[in-house]
């Protein structure tokens, strides 16, 4: 894991957007900080501490400087009918303190405690309802509110927004964390230095047609891979078999690709795709140009799109990545992501901006063991989407400005 510092953090933000918990005094004080800790478990064993680990700088900043914090979190789906013990951050407490070295105190709040850290918010279905009862309760709890939770930036829930809209006239700040993913998703992206390429994949087009449309204009390239590249074939006119495509999308996806041939944009499609007949390790496997047989379907990019993709992609000076190329979670369906990966990461090396989404892109990332030659991997799947697709969170508007 690529260690995050405080000055990597506030190195691209130049406190513009919203004041930072830098930017308050916090001694004597005790900080209402809400973090992402929504970590992956496995029989109680976090198997990813990442998220854990980003938080790290804000709540160090505030200690360090003779402040104390109440964290809050959610962690999973729980039904909200109050505990759960698979979802529990309790192992997370106990992360925390090996990471911070000092003890944690987990449950509910302690007046005393240097940190505390609460059980997870959403065992009170208040939380997801943005309760006011329940806000309330939070909101007791702190002379400051911070907020560092970028993956959950999006969610009109008690945490992110009731609170903050209880705490007016005390400060209401953003963690650096929080900073830094609306400086590197916010206006890295706005004032990019071209070229300016993205590569948008994963399943779905209409999980990704509002950041098309945003983009359009503003990158000099969109590389289109994953399955959601077959619902753009086909609206071309191209016969894909069996690959998964959504129907009701392709109208949508032949008047997208009449705006980006309107635009500046160009956006380009795979033009040869590695085919099986079922997504499974050991299945026969094919690479064929358009059109794709009868009972097979496309499970990545081809080595031909590859070259070229690649090829672009090492000329880039700004990069945003969302979404895989292909099932690369079944090798050897993964090529096409990794030869991605692998040159966004040489690109990086040579001088370029790259930002990662969060969920299937960052997870890549991590596999492929990429994490320290990208200049940032952002916290939050959806929340990084939204900001693609130029979308504003209540739960940020809420944060002072800068004095």
């Amino acid at each position: 894991m690529k260690n995050i510092s405080r000055r990597f953090i506030l190195g691209m933000y130049n406190g513009s957007m919203k004041r930072t918990i830098e930017q308050v005094d916090v001694s004597g004080k005790r900080i209402l900080m809400r973090v992402d800790f929504n970590v992956p478990l496995q029989d109680g064993v976090i198997t990813d501490d990442r998220r854990i680990i980003m938080s790290l700088p804000s709540i160090r900043s505030v200690l360090e400087r003779g402040g104390k914090v109440t964290l809050m979190s959610h962690l999973g789906r729980p039904k909200g009918e109050g505990y759960e013990s698979q979802y529990s951050l309790k192992p997370v407490a106990k992360r925390l303190e090996e990471l911070l070295d000092i003890p944690v105190h987990f449950g509910d709040d302690d007046p005393d405690a240097e940190i505390v850290l609460l059980e997870n918010v959403r065992f009170d279905a208040g939380e997801k309802t943005g309760s006011t009862t329940f806000s309330e309760k939070l909101a007791t709890l702190g002379d400051i509110y911070c907020n560092d939770a970028f993956g959950t930036a999006h969610r009109n829930h008690a945490s992110m927004v009731g609170v903050p809209q209880l705490m007016e006239g005390k400060p209401r700040v953003a963690g650096l964390l929080l900073a830094s993913e609306l400086q590197y998703l916010g206006d890295a992206i706005e004032h990019a230095e071209k070229p300016f390429v993205a590569v948008l994949g994963g399943i779905k087009v209409s999980d990704k047609m509002d950041a098309i449309k945003h983009l359009l204009g503003k990158v000099d390239t969109i590389l289109i891979g994953g399955a959601m590249a077959y619902t753009f074939l086909v609206a071309t006119g191209k016969e894909v078999g069996k690959s998964l495509v959504e129907r009701d999308r392709i109208q949508d996806a032949k008047e997208m690709l009449d705006a980006a041939a309107a635009s500046s944009t160009e956006l380009r499609l795979p033009h040869d795709h590695v085919c099986a007949q079922q997504i499974a390790k050991g299945t026969s496997v094919q690479v064929t140009n358009d059109p794709i047989p009868e009972g097979w379907m496309g499970v990545d990019i081809g080595p031909e799109t590859q070259s070229k993709y690649t090829g672009t992609l090492l000329h880039a000076k700004t990069i945003v990545w969302n979404g895989p190329m292909g099932a690369f979670e079944t090798p050897p369906f993964d090529e096409g992501t990794r030869q991605v990966a692998e040159a966004i990461a040489k690109a990086t090396t040579n001088g370029a901006v790259s930002i990662v989404g969060g969920g299937d892109s960052a997870a890549a990332i991590t596999t492929f063991e990429l994490e320290a030659q990208i200049t940032h991997i952002s916290t939050g799947g959806g929340a990084s989407l939204q900001m693609l697709e130029g979308k504003s969170f209540n739960s940020v508007e809420l944060l002072d400005n800068p004095l």
